[in-house]
């Protein structure tokens, strides 16, 4: 263990300030992911950020009918939220299906959405991986392996988005609330992480000493009609092989809006507006799912260890769009 410093702010100014300051100094919250990464020697910050005893562990309910939640909310605690639990079940289910118990009583919202891809050849120092030592090369791209992803790769890495929760999040337009040492700003969940390109050591779109206060739910009527599914190697503590959030507003037998997003197959979370638009205004049919999904993915790029993938995430959101409409 490398020796660091330890700073416990009184305001989210100072703490901002603090990071910002130092190129080496990073947040710290419930420190789940951090903390792994601090005994595998993948990171060496010279200044631990503990931004636990700020006020932004509140969830409230906009005026517009959204609901704000702030940065250091506990998983468990939001996943046990009514309000969540019955205006955004997506949001509830997403969180409970990551994890242990355990970790989701120390992790925090924006703890979650940050957290790093869970690729073994970015966790082992002995491989090659551009997200942990940029220009070294990308040893998953080369391997091929289980964590491959299908979509967004690029020939620097290929490694998939871990988070559960950011997935449920894209597919509701969730807005992230920033404050960094100019200012504050919103950023879409959908646009927060960066695809890889040439620079995947860049995780997100957030600059060094900005951090995040909140998110925000929009006030959508149809993520009370939402689900989120996935597909791991064992039923808890299991990052997703493929998942599915989705939202449906129905009537009748037509399909008026959608929201859907991928999981466990991209570089980031996959909004897929390819399939939303194919089922706007279409009959909420089992055939008509299946080609949403195959229009989405048809950019998808396989190798031999994630061809059972595709069938896979398709009879998902066959089987999840089907509940949501009343056909499964």
């Amino acid at each position: 263990m490398k020796p660091f410093r330890y700073e416990r702010p009184d305001s989210v100014g100072e703490a901002v300030a603090l990071v910002a300051g130092d190129p080496g100094a990073v947040f710290v919250a419930g420190g789940t992911n951090l903390f792994d990464h601090l005994k595998l020697g993948i990171v060496r910050p010279r200044l631990l950020v503990d931004v636990t005893g700020l006020p932004l562990d509140g969830v409230e309910v906009l005026p517009e009918g959204g609901i704000r939640i702030g940065a250091t909310v506990r998983n468990a605690d939001l996943a046990a939220h009514p309000e969540v639990r019955e205006r955004y079940p997506l949001v509830s289910q997403a969180l409970l299906a990551g994890a242990s118990p355990q970790l989701r009583n120390m992790a925090t919202l924006a703890g979650n959405l940050l957290q790093r891809t869970r690729c073994p050849y970015f966790l082992n120092q002995e491989t090659r991986c551009n997200k942990r030592r940029p220009g070294s090369g990308c040893s998953a791209v080369e391997g091929q392996g289980e964590q491959t992803a299908l979509l967004g790769a690029s020939a620097s890495c290929a490694a998939v988005h871990p988070s559960d929760l950011a997935v449920a999040l894209c597919a509701v337009d969730a807005m992230v609330c920033v404050r960094g040492d100019a200012g504050s700003r919103r950023v879409p969940v959908t646009s927060l992480y960066r695809s890889p390109g040439h620079r995947p050591e860049l995780d997100t779109v957030l600059e060094h000493g900005e951090l995040i206060t909140a998110v925000e739910l929009p006030a959508l009527a149809m993520a009370a009609r939402s689900r989120y599914r996935k597909v791991g190697d064992r039923a808890s503590f299991s990052f997703a092989l493929v998942s599915v959030a989705a939202a449906v507003d129905r009537e009748g037998g037509e399909v008026r809006d959608a929201r859907i997003a991928f999981g466990g197959i991209a570089t980031t979370p996959w909004r897929a507006r390819r399939a939303e638009a194919v089922l706007r205004g279409a009959p909420a049919t089992a055939d008509r799912f299946a080609d949403a999904a195959d229009q989405e993915l048809a950019a998808a790029r396989t190798v031999p260890a994630t061809a059972y993938k595709l069938p896979l995430v398709r009879d998902l959101l066959v089987a999840t769009l089907g509940d949501l409409c009343g056909e499964g």
